[in-house]
């Protein structure tokens, strides 16, 4: 099967992004890897779908798989792609658009200066909302907020990490380190995103506080690993950062693939990021029927 893709990229991260509006392309797991795949496929962190509005007041319906095949509920680098993706196509020529995900409603907006802005919705604290497993461990209190204690290991000298952990729309486990650089993202992070306190897995994040306003992040992807950026983790970092009494509400967060900023005005109120979004290239390709 011959389908036409679109490379993008948002701060780094990059997508591959399907036109689905037209007709469905009822691709496999198997068939999302192929795409991912950054020597036999196109290659991508995520692969975004494109589809109609499945209700009144809906723009469109937006699905994301990650690089391993396995759908996910939210993306904030690829919400801004889409956005961009369907004014370039001619799918809308709104500003802004109401897109269904598999978490909810979010709303990205055409900045005039090219950037786009998402409302990502209120940030979730239950933790049995995230999923988190808090069965036998207690809170740490932190600031205002708290911490949970995380044994990476088995062993008594195993690493012990203290999380902020929420929700997204997708769970986030945060982590504050002294510098990002030499955090032990590579070591710790698919530890963190297998921890069996997260029955859906977990974005680990690396969040290096320069000042209140400005952030370094690394983040862990569930399903992609390291990625260049993570939009839902600097929400979730920046969130974290507030919660947790070092930082203030409106913050620059610099991954290793761009900068982002993050505004959350607190309690019960959406998370607004805003950041670019770029088209890289066009293209076709052969999808096998078992890749």
């Amino acid at each position: 099967m011959r389908i036409r893709f679109t490379k993008m990229q948002g701060a780094g991260n990059d997508f591959v992004v399907l036109d689905e509006t037209r007709g469905a392309l009822a691709l496999t797991p198997a068939q999302y890897r192929f795409l991912g795949d950054r020597h036999f496929g196109v290659g991508a962190d995520q692969i975004l779908t494109v589809r109609p509005s499945p209700a009144p007041g809906i723009d469109f319906q937006y699905v994301i798989h990650n690089a391993d095949g396995g759908e996910v509920e939210q993306c904030g680098n690829g919400a801004r792609c889409f956005m961009r993706f369907v004014r370039e196509q001619g799918l809308t020529a709104k500003d802004a658009v109401r897109v269904q995900t598999l978490s909810g409603v979010i709303e990205p907006r055409m900045g005039a200066d090219g950037r786009v802005t998402v409302d990502m919705g209120a940030p979730v604290f239950d933790v049995a909302r995230v999923p988190f497993d808090d069965a036998g461990l207690t809170a740490q209190p932190d600031g205002g907020w708290e911490t949970w204690h995380l044994a990476l290991s088995t062993r008594a000298e195993g690493a012990i990490v203290a999380v902020a952990v929420l929700s997204m729309g997708n769970p986030h486990a945060v982590q504050i380190v002294d510098d990002v650089d030499t955090a032990p993202v590579a070591e710790q992070g698919p530890l963190i995103e297998h921890h069996p306190r997260f029955p859906q897995r977990v974005n680990a994040g690396f969040m290096q506080v320069v000042s209140r306003s400005q952030v370094r992040l690394r983040v862990f992807e569930r399903g992609a690993g390291e990625t260049l950026a993570c939009g839902t983790g600097a929400c979730a970092a920046v969130v974290a950062g507030i919660r947790l009494g070092r930082l203030d509400t409106r913050v620059d967060v610099d991954t290793r693939g761009g900068r982002l900023t993050i505004e959350w005005a607190g309690i019960g109120q959406p998370v607004l990021m805003t950041g670019p979004a770029m088209t890289v290239f066009e293209g076709d390709i052969d999808v096998p029927d078992q890749p």
